[in-house]
């Protein structure tokens, strides 16, 4: 499986922005994927994250009110739709999957095989 994450960019803060992950290689019928970002000098950090199949959807604390996960199955991707973006968003976001459907421990990065490359978004205020 083969993850490509695109949509990051510089915007201004209180913008908006819109991150897909394609996925090749399989096409998913059940699984979950999810997003994670790592800022400059700091840990990598769940975001959310959705159950392929019931299309059940988690999110950190932080973001839920802001950010939303979404997924289109017959494009095999999954969507970060990121508004009112803070300078404190400026990250690396990466995407991730695995063929197991998590409905708890999705938000531990050890749980997912698969990663793509990340795409930067920086938030200017």
């Amino acid at each position: 499986v083969q993850l490509q994450a695109s949509g990051g960019g510089l915007v201004q803060a209180g913008g908006s922005l819109r991150l897909s992950c394609a996925a090749s290689g399989r096409t998913f019928s059940s699984g979950t994927m999810a997003w994670f970002r790592q800022a400059p000098g700091k840990e990598r950090y769940f975001l959310a994250a959705i159950t392929w199949r019931s299309v059940r959807t988690y999110y950190a604390d932080s973001v839920k009110d802001r950010f939303t996960i979404a997924r289109d199955s017959a494009k095999n991707t999954v969507y970060l739709f990121m508004n009112s973006l803070k300078p404190e968003d400026t990250a690396v976001y990466y995407c991730a999957a695995d063929t197991t459907t998590y409905y708890s421990n999705n938000m531990n990065e050890g749980a997912y095989r698969y990663w793509g490359q990340g795409t930067l978004v920086t938030v200017s205020s």
